[in-house]
């Protein structure tokens, strides 16, 4: 392990799997209790228009599909509630829109764009100090957030109705965990890329959820679940050479098979006594 610690590129994969764990463990609860799951899909792959008019205009990727996330998570959350189309349909719309945008755009790029890989299936090991940074801003925001705002956010999530009755600003509440949830899913794309995304912030949920109902108590575990499978898949990702974030999602989704016979059988060993 000393061996590969002593690279640059590895030691930036590996701050970054922290930062992602800390981050995805927080959004993460927020969009599975909240029901986003398929409305982050929709961000995700929206995304992708971003990032084909990033390379067609020669501008940041990362910038211009953080826009086209932020644009089409809000847009998503204003025709839903104000213009009565369903979510599911909006975010359908938004999300063909994205991706038929970055199909044209990265089509009329003159050239061959290696770049795009790494943003579809991810490649965690070019990340950069600049992608570091940026990560830690956003992840300190984020924690600050919920700290300031955590019982704001927690009865937003589960019921939204009850938390109207509370006079606490819903609307506003949402729609600032639509963009939080939207940066995130930009700032992980280069993780995992855009095919494999919605299972780092999901599937670490699902396991907590397995053991926990306190909100609390699955933030944690997440981020636990989120570093240590972030961590394991990174190392063995390496000395086999295959791609990280592949790697990453193919432990979590080990360990939520463990969770389960870990279940299964404790409930055959209580039926048996």
């Amino acid at each position: 392990m000393s061996d590969i610690l002593q690279y640059t590129f590895f030691q930036n994969a590996l701050f970054a799997v922290i930062l992602i764990g800390l981050a995805g463990g927080i959004i993460g609860t927020y969009i599975v209790t909240r029901r986003m799951v398929f409305i982050t899909g929709g961000i995700t792959h929206a995304s992708f228009g971003g990032l084909g008019l990033g390379f067609f205009l020669g501008i940041s990727p990362t910038l211009s599909a953080l826009f086209f996330a932020v644009l089409s998570a809000l847009g998503v959350e204003w025709m839903s509630r104000r213009n009565g189309v369903r979510e599911d349909s909006a975010i359908a719309a938004f999300w063909a829109l994205g991706m038929a945008i970055g199909i044209i755009c990265i089509f009329m790029t003159p050239g061959y764009t290696p770049e795009l890989s790494e943003f579809l299936f991810g490649n965690i090991l070019t990340i950069t100090h600049t992608d570091l940074i940026l990560f830690s801003l956003y992840t300190a925001g984020l924690i600050l957030v919920f700290i300031l705002f955590y019982r704001h956010i927690v009865y937003t999530a589960f019921d939204r109705d009850f938390a109207a009755t509370r006079r606490l600003p819903v609307r506003l509440i949402e729609y600032g965990m639509t963009f939080l949830v939207s940066v995130c899913v930009v700032l992980t794309i280069r993780l995992v890329g855009i095919m494999l995304l919605m299972s780092l912030l999901t599937v670490p949920q699902m396991i907590s959820d397995l053991f926990f109902n306190r909100y609390k108590q699955i933030i944690y575990s997440s981020i636990i679940l989120s570093i240590l499978s972030g961590i394991t898949g990174l190392v063995i990702s390496y000395y086999i050479n295959v791609p990280a974030g592949a790697c990453i999602v193919f432990i979590l989704v080990i360990f939520y098979g463990m969770a389960r016979m870990s279940i299964w059988g404790s409930r055959l060993r209580k039926s048996r006594n």
